[in-house]
């Protein structure tokens, strides 16, 4: 299925929704960096991206109608400053807030389907009048705010149409839901909101994939069966005992039987498995952007990531790198930057995706990326209930 991607930074989204099997006709974005790391992967050759068309543009002025009639579906995540809970949380009122040409997108290429993605705070009780508001326009596309209209009266007008249960013209029936990355295989607790619109008229009904992954499962892998430690070659003498707080929960889920359907959450020591220290520097060099950065420190709430746990959130940061977010707490209690290599890891990246700019700007595009393999799930989900519904058709 033709597809067209939109807001592409670093291309996580992108490059999940590609191995999902939707062909990119195209990928756009604005940020000078995010473009150059593109287009470094597409000059690498790279799987899938050497076949993307890179454009640079603003997508205020962007004329998506060259794209009717010969793109499917649609997929991006719109700037997530405005939302972000580590933004100046503008929401609405932002000039980031690009969501508006995000539903302008779907208005004039008219694709089957879409899927938006953005962070959680898009779901904080200060924006969530809005972001009701935005799904309703993805409902209707069509129904345009009026010259002078302010948006709460918008959103009234395409609330009425929504409780009608109307479907005429074009209308997407829309599904969103947060997930929680780790649940997905992603080594890294990251929750985004993901929005998808299947086109109306096609009668198909979207519901978001089950988890595939839990911690419950690496709960018992590390302190029932010691599969865990077994794997990563560690011995019984050397291995952490089970701390106080979780025994309960042990308690629990060991008194019932349990099937194994899910896999483990994976971690930090799953996902930097095979890279050297980056503190031995001259061993770093096969792996692309795996250097030691110094100066990282830990301070009250910013502890950094245990090694044997899904990472914290990976964040871009207003003001630079932060620090307890992107680091990994070392048996000393002492922490370190991770190196970008082992972020691009922690996102799902593969080992040849290489980033471009500084080590700031590296990190801006991996904390504002979607890990590759959440993009991939639900994309991968959302072609097979397509698939499965044309067919049917």
């Amino acid at each position: 299925m033709k597809s067209l991607e939109l807001f592409a930074g670093a291309g996580g989204l992108a490059l999940g929704a590609a191995r999902a099997g939707f062909e990119h006709v195209a990928v756009i974005d604005w940020d000078e960096d995010a473009i150059r790391t593109l287009a470094r992967n597409k000059a690498d050759k790279v799987e899938f991206v050497r076949d993307w068309e890179i454009i640079q543009t603003d997508v205020h002025t962007y004329d998506f109608r060259n794209h009717q009639g010969k793109v499917s579906f649609v997929c991006g995540g719109p700037p997530c400053q405005p939302f972000s809970l580590g933004g100046k949380h503008r929401g609405h009122a932002d000039a980031r807030n690009l969501f508006p040409e995000a539903v302008r997108a779907i208005r004039e290429i008219q694709p089957v389907a879409f899927m938006f993605e953005n962070v959680k705070g898009l779901l904080r009780q200060g924006f969530r009048d809005y972001y009701h508001y935005v799904v309703d326009q993805l409902r209707y596309p069509e129904v345009i705010r009026r010259q002078n209209e302010e948006w709460q009266a918008h959103s009234a007008r395409l609330r009425k149409l929504r409780r009608s249960e109307k479907e005429e013209g074009l209308c997407y029936r829309v599904e969103f839901e947060l997930l929680n990355a780790a649940n997905f295989g992603v080594p890294q607790r990251r929750e985004r909101v993901f929005i998808v619109g299947v086109r109306s008229d096609l009668g198909i009904s979207f519901r978001f994939p089950k988890a595939t992954h839990s911690a419950d499962s690496l709960l018992l892998q590390k302190w029932v069966t010691g599969e865990y430690w077994d794997k990563h070659g560690i011995s019984k003498r050397t291995r952490p005992e089970a701390p106080p707080a979780i025994r309960p929960r042990l308690q629990r889920i060991t008194g019932f039987w349990h099937d194994g359907s899910a896999l483990p959450w994976k971690t930090v020591r799953d996902a930097i498995r095979g890279l050297p220290d980056p503190l031995e520097s001259q061993s770093c060099s096969e792996f692309a952007d795996h250097f030691y950065i110094p100066g990282a420190r830990s301070y009250p709430g910013h502890t950094g990531s245990d090694m044997d746990e899904p990472a914290k959130t990976l964040k871009a940061g207003d003001h630079g790198v932060p620090g307890g977010e992107n680091t990994l707490r070392l048996s000393s209690d002492q922490v370190r930057y991770f190196s970008v290599r082992e972020c691009a890891r922690l996102q799902t990246f593969p080992d040849d995706w290489k980033l471009q700019g500084s080590w700031t700007e590296m990190m801006r595009q991996l904390g504002n990326a979607v890990p590759v393999s959440l993009g991939e799930a639900v994309s991968q989900h959302l072609a097979k209930i397509l698939e499965l519904g044309t067919a049917a058709a």
